[in-house]
């Protein structure tokens, strides 16, 4: 599967023939200057929960495109109140078949709200099975055994986890998550944005590499196969 970093948790998959774009914070991002976010098309948003630093640009990107956006049912009513003419909700736990292949809620914690302080729902994650391969994003997340489940609905190519710590996972507890979910390819997200999320990319490499896993770190704007 093809994927494409954008920065912070925002990055793209193509898988089932269609370009599922995830947590889309780039206008806002100062790391992601060089990203112009109306350069980007895609089918499908998935939306982890409604922290400004993972729902910046939806509406732009979703209108640019006519894509879906899915996300929890705060999410889904947000949303299409903001004008975005395709949504649907998926909240954790559910599943629905979409075109590209079957797309299921996942448990995440961590907390949600939009920028006026109110109530998003709760945070999420997101598991795929497509004809190109399985894959799991967790969203915003602790660690938590609820991740064992997983691979028990899907046998994973990759995993999408964050590492930067203080707001999420870290980095052990990272490797921690590749091993509840079987996986042994992660891109790493959610690290680096803000003054205390900064991590020593080497230092998480070779962490991974330690446990018998490979963590990915591509350049924003970068593009990698997995």
């Amino acid at each position: 599967m093809k994927i494409t970093y954008y920065g912070h948790s925002c990055f793209s998959v193509v898988a089932g023939g269609k370009t599922i774009l995830f947590d889309p914070f780039i206008s806002g991002n100062e790391l992601a200057k060089g990203i112009n976010p109306d350069d980007i098309s895609v089918d499908y948003i998935f939306v982890s929960h409604g922290h400004f630093d993972h729902s910046h640009d939806v509406v732009k990107i979703a209108n640019n495109n006519d894509a879906m956006v899915v996300g929890s049912w705060e999410l889904y009513t947000h949303f299409g109140a903001q004008g975005v003419k395709n949504v649907h909700p998926l909240n954790p736990g559910g599943k629905w078949v979409f075109d590209f292949g079957i797309a299921k809620g996942t448990a995440a914690v961590h907390s949600s709200s939009f920028q006026d302080g109110s109530y998003a729902g709760v945070a999420e994650g997101f598991a795929f099975k497509t004809e190109d391969g399985n894959f799991y994003y967790s969203g915003d997340t602790a660690l938590t055994l609820d991740m064992s489940l997983i691979p028990k609905w899907a046998k994973l190519d990759f995993a999408a986890l964050p590492i930067g710590d203080v707001l999420t996972m870290g980095i052990e507890d990272a490797i921690e998550a590749a091993k509840l979910l079987g996986v042994t390819q992660v891109l790493g997200v959610h690290y680096d944005t803000f003054g205390f999320i900064k991590i020593d990319k080497a230092a998480a490499i070779k962490a991974f590499a330690d446990a018998g896993l490979t963590l990915h770190l591509p350049e924003i704007g970068e593009s990698i196969t997995i």
